[in-house]
């Protein structure tokens, strides 16, 4: 069985196709037709999430097709049945395949099995729904990305790994504020810098990543699953607030970003998170369309 073109990471896209997309995202509605009409499309939510859920399901309504949203337990990853076979069975029903997961390996082997496009909406590794939205936003926000400074201050997880993907892509500079052991290895940073960008670099305090940046973004210290392990978290993480202090080391015209949900007080402090330099609700937002302009991308909209 053939398998198809599928999304699993910003780096199954091109730079071309990366561009492709987020000119796709800025389109009129209308202008793009209905490639999935009469389609359906699934939405596996093995892991839960309301923005998530509200963009990709009003995305795909908004290209004329139909989204099925299924919960995890509903489906039985390896325990009511095997991935493989929930892939050959859905195929059949649906036009693409989404999946938002905990384990990077589930939408691999979705799309290993499947003869239909599988998205990741969000694994362990990487969240590369979340980075198209935050190119999306910044192109917006600061214009041309090239030779621009993006700045990520916390822990280097999946949003962190797929932000600085999509920034090295569109030819950004790179820097990267996350404590010991919470930060990427040296052959992690190599790997991003050879996807293009001016410059990648890890930051030993996270004043330094921040000053002179034109877009500062941070996430939640502890993420979904992660609860055990908070009060460590929050320790370790001791010094990385992005608070007014810190924003006032970036350019002066610079953007606070974050993925939502935000925690104040913790990652970021109040008068960042919903003062003038915030722009998290255009972010969020930028989720609809982002999720928009790929779909149209995969279901061969020109």
């Amino acid at each position: 069985m053939t398998t198809a073109r599928s999304f699993l990471d910003v780096t199954d896209l091109t730079v071309d196709e990366l561009h492709t997309v987020l000119e796709l995202a800025e389109r009129p509605i209308d202008s793009l037709g209905h490639p999935l009409a009469g389609r359906g499309v699934a939405l596996i939510f093995d892991k839960p999430s309301a923005r998530t859920r509200h963009s990709m399901e009003i995305a795909v309504a908004e290209l004329g097709g139909h989204p099925v949203y299924t919960r995890g337990d509903e489906i039985g990853f390896d325990t009511r049945e095997s991935v493989e076979d929930i892939a050959r069975i859905m195929e059949g029903y649906h036009a693409i395949l989404a999946a938002r997961v905990f384990a990077h390996s589930i939408v691999e082997r979705l799309a290993a099995t499947a003869s239909v496009p599988v998205v990741n909406m969000l694994s362990d590794r990487s969240h590369p729904l979340q980075a198209l939205a935050d190119a999306l936003t910044m192109q917006q926000c600061l214009g041309d990305l090239s030779g621009k400074i993006v700045a990520y201050v916390g822990d280097y997880n999946n949003v962190a790994r797929s932000l600085a993907e999509v920034a090295a892509m569109l030819d950004m500079r790179v820097r990267l504020g996350c404590p010991p052991g919470f930060d990427p290895d040296e052959a992690e940073l190599e790997r991003i810098d050879m996807l293009g960008g001016s410059s990648v670099e890890l930051a030993p305090r996270p004043d330094d990543a921040v000053r002179g940046a034109h877009a500062v973004h941070t996430d939640t210290w502890v993420s979904m699953g992660q609860e055990n392990d908070k009060d460590a978290r929050r320790r370790a993480f001791e010094g990385f607030t992005v608070d007014s202090a810190m924003m006032q080391l970036a350019d002066p015209s610079a953007v606070f970003m974050h993925c939502l949900p935000a925690y104040r007080g913790f990652e970021v402090t109040a008068d960042v998170i919903d003062g003038p330099q915030s722009v998290v609700f255009q972010q969020g937002h930028n989720r609809l369309h982002a999720s928009r302009g790929l779909l149209a991308f995969l279901a061969g909209a020109q």
